[in-house]
């Protein structure tokens, strides 16, 4: 009840119930670094490619790497991507490609475009990857190396590992429902075409 008292007090003389003054001030998310680091995190509008990772802001700044994290995070909103590896096209790529296709399109009759089929595979490697850092042998210290069995030391790998084959076509018409075939050595070019 006493509690209740104090929290209506509160509110009649000042109008908010928050608390004020029971936080540490902040010292790191303050205006001069977020915007420290907001220059550094983003590249530069006429100069792509110059941003700094946390940690090379935290070095540069003498911010903390994890307050550097919260700031990019909370103050910023920014959200981190990972980049992924693609075939570049340039603009003489582009050209080519639309001078190939239209030049495709001339050697067959309209009729027959609907029929042409671009198809693609790949091959899957079906073994799991493993990080040799974490394949380890734990044995007696007095033990030497010569006195392992070389079954235990040895990783070894088949000569044809085992793969996946998968295989799909797109035309005009619609899309193939994707193909595939269990492989374990090369396959004769009439096992797969259909």
């Amino acid at each position: 009840m006493r509690g209740l008292n104090k929290l209506l007090r509160k509110l009649r003389d000042t109008g908010k119930t928050a608390r004020s003054g029971s936080r540490r001030p902040r010292t790191a998310r303050i205006d001069n670094n977020i915007d420290a680091v907001n220059d550094l995190v983003l590249s530069q509008e006429d100069v792509p490619k110059t941003h700094r990772s946390p940690h090379q802001i935290a070095r540069e700044t003498d911010i903390h790497h994890s307050s550097v994290y919260r700031i990019v995070l909370k103050d910023l909103r920014l959200r981190c991507l990972k980049k992924r590896r693609t075939q570049e096209l340039t603009a003489s790529n582009r050209d080519a490609r639309l001078t190939r296709a239209k030049k495709m399109l001339r050697l067959y009759p309209q009729s027959a475009v609907d029929f042409i089929f671009f198809s693609d595979e790949k091959i899957f490697a079906i073994a799991l990857p493993v990080n040799l850092q974490n394949d380890r042998v734990y044995v007696p210290q007095s033990s030497k190396k010569r006195d392992v069995a070389a079954d235990r030391l040895l990783r070894t790998r088949p000569t044809f590992s085992k793969s996946l084959m998968v295989s799909v076509a797109v035309s005009k018409l619609g899309k193939q429902a994707a193909v595939t075939s269990n492989i374990c050595c090369n396959i004769a070019t009439g096992t797969y075409l259909i």
